[in-house]
């Protein structure tokens, strides 16, 4: 009978071991879309957001429709421009 008890030990000894070294392994896999995951979660957040206050997205949508589609997109590159040149000033001063 202490055989087989040490024998499950022994087993359940290298089952933990085996487990810690599996999750090391997916953590390391899983590190390279933590980033696009964390955008995702934002996206979402802002989502609900919006949908707890529609009005939100009523002002939003009579805004573009008050402006003309030309302005519309000039803007729209104006802020895509903006929101890169803060992304990338953010991680210059990460670097440093």
């Amino acid at each position: 009978m202490e055989k087989k008890l040490a024998l499950i030990s022994q087993r359940r000894e290298q089952l933990i071991s085996q487990a810690a070294e599996q999750r090391t392994a997916l953590a390391q896999e899983v590190e390279p879309l933590r980033s696009t995951l964390s955008l995702a979660d934002r996206g979402l957040s802002i989502a609900r957001y919006v949908k707890q206050r529609p009005s939100i997205a009523i002002g939003v949508a009579a805004l573009f429709g008050i402006l003309r589609p030309t302005r519309v997109g000039k803007w729209l590159q104006r802020g895509w421009g903006a929101f890169l040149l803060a992304r990338n000033f953010r991680k210059l001063l990460i670097k440093s």
